[in-house]
C-alpha cells in the first residue's frame, strides 16, 4: 500500500514557530498553483504502483482550499491512480477555517478526516503563538466538524512554553479527552533557527523555552491520555482504540509515498525525493513537464539509521527479524548499545521486538542516537 502527501503552500498568517515551507498569500496565482498540483499528479503517474490506501493534504493551511479546489486535486489523483483502496482522505485545517459552508463542501469534495490545529484551548497561547484563530472557534470547529458528518478528528495540541502552567495545560488535556476526540498530536514547543520566535528570544522579547517544563508537561500528557483510553502509539502521537492515523503511521513503518507540491518529499522504497522550496520555481517546471526535485539514494547504513528513529518512537518497536537487513556492522551496533537501556528499563524487549518503555520515551532521540552507525 502507497501514501499521496499534497502539500498546500499558504497561510494566511505566520504562527511565531512554524519553519515550514508556506507563502502568506495565494495572491497572484492561486489558479496556477492548483494547476501545477494537478499537473505533478499526472507528470508522477508512474512513481507508484501498488494501491494508494491514504491521501493527506498538508501545508501551510490545507483548509484555505475551496471545495471545487479540494475536488479538483481529488479527481486528479482518483483518475491517476488506484484508489479502490483509499480508507482515508485527511485535510489539516484551521478552526477559523470550519464554518458551516466549508465544512460540507470538505466533506463534499470527499475528505473523511481532519487534521485540526487547536494547539491550546486558551486566547492567550493563541495569540503568543499568533494563531489565525480563537479560543471559542478552537472549542466549537469540533462540534461544527461532526455536525457536518466528519466524524475522524485528530488535533494538535503544544506544550512547554512559556506562560503554559500546569493547571493551564491539564485543563487543556481535560477538554480534549472530553470532546471526545479520537486522535490528539501532541508536541513541545521547539525554537527553530529563522523563525519569528527564534528572533524574540534574541532579542529578550520573549522567554525561552524551558526543558524541564516540557518534560513535566510530557509527563501529564501520558498520564492524562492513558487514563482517558488513548494509546500511545507513538511518540508525540495518541488515539482510542484502532483510531490511529494510517498515512502517518505508513511512514514510520517504512511504506512508499509520494509528497506533490512545493518542498513535498517522496519516498519509493529506496530512494529519497523532495521539491523545490519556491514557489515560482516549482510552477515554472511543472509547467514543462519536470519535477523540481532531488534525489538521495538510501544507503543500508542511513535505511538502518532510520528505521531505528523511526520504529523506537512507536508502539511497533524495532523488530529482531528486521536488523537481518542491514549490514552486521548495524547489527552488532543496536545489539552492544541497546544492553544499557535494557538494563535500565528504559527499553523492553518483547516477542521479538525491542520497545521503549514510559520512562525511555523522555530520552527517545538519545536512545537512537546511541544506536546510529556513522557513515
Amino acid at each position: 500500500m502507497s501514501g499521496i502527501y499534497i502539500h498546500i503552500p499558504f497561510c494566511k498568517q505566520s504562527c511565531n514557530y512554524c519553519d515550514f515551507h508556506f507563502s502568506i498569500t495565494f495572491k497572484g496565482y492561486r489558479e496556477r498553483m492548483i494547476a501545477a498540483l494537478c499537473k505533478e499528479i499526472e507528470v508522477q503517474k508512474d512513481f507508484l504502483a501498488d494501491p494508494i490506501q491514504t491521501i493527506y493534504f498538508g501545508g501551510g493551511t490545507p483548509s484555505l482550499l475551496s471545495g471545487e479546489e479540494l475536488t479538483l486535486i481529488l479527481n486528479t489523483v482518483h483518475r491517476t491512480f488506484d484508489v479502490s483502496q483509499v480508507k482515508e482522505i485527511t485535510l489539516e485545517a484551521n478552526p477559523d477555517d470550519l464554518n458551516q459552508q466549508q465544512l460540507k463542501a470538505i466533506q463534499a469534495a470527499g475528505i473523511n478526516r481532519l487534521s485540526i490545529g487547536i494547539q491550546s484551548f486558551f486566547e492567550e497561547d493563541l495569540q503568543y503563538m499568533n494563531r489565525a484563530h480563537n479560543a471559542q472557534q478552537a472549542l466549537e470547529c469540533v462540534t461544527l466538524a461532526r455536525t457536518s458528518g466528519i466524524e475522524n478528528i485528530s488535533i494538535d495540541l503544544i506544550y512547554g512554553f512559556p506562560g503554559l502552567t500546569e493547571e493551564k495545560w491539564q485543563s487543556n488535556l481535560n477538554q480534549a479527552i472530553s470532546l471526545g476526540i479520537q486522535h490528539i498530536s501532541s508536541y513541545s514547543m521547539t525554537v527553530e533557527s529563522g523563525t519569528a520566535l527564534s528572533k524574540q528570544i534574541a532579542k529578550g522579547k520573549a522567554l525561552p523555552v524551558d526543558d524541564e517544563q516540557s518534560i513535566q508537561h510530557f509527563k501529564m500528557l501520558q498520564k492524562s491520555l492513558k487514563s482517558g483510553g488513548y494509546v500511545h502509539y507513538e511518540i508525540s502521537n495518541f488515539c482510542l482504540p484502532h483510531a490511529e492515523s494510517k498515512h502517518n503511521s505508513s511512514y514510520w513503518k517504512g511504506k512508499k509515498y509520494l509528497g506533490i507540491g512545493p518542498s513535498a518529499h517522496s519516498f519509493d522504497g529506496e530512494n529519497r525525493y523532495w521539491n523545490v522550496s519556491n514557489n515560482l520555481r516549482y510552477m515554472d517546471a511543472i509547467e514543462k513537464n519536470t519535477v523540481p526535485q532531488e534525489k538521495e539514494e538510501i544507503s543500508n547504513t542511513t535505511a538502518y539509521n532510520e528505521y531505528v528513529l523511526t520504529r523506537l518512537r512507536t508502539i511497533w518497536g524495532v523488530e529482531e527479524k528486521a536488523l537481518l537487513q542491514f549490514s552486521e556492522l548495524c547489527r552488532q551496533t543496536f545489539h552492544k548499545e541497546i544492553q544499557k537501556y535494557l538494563a535500565q528499563g528504559e527499553v523492553l524487549f518483547s516477542q521479538g521486538k525491542y520497545t521503549l518503555s514510559d520512562d525511555g520515551k523522555f530520552i527517545a532521540d538519545r536512545i537512537a542516537s546511541d544506536l546510529f552507525v556513522v557513515e
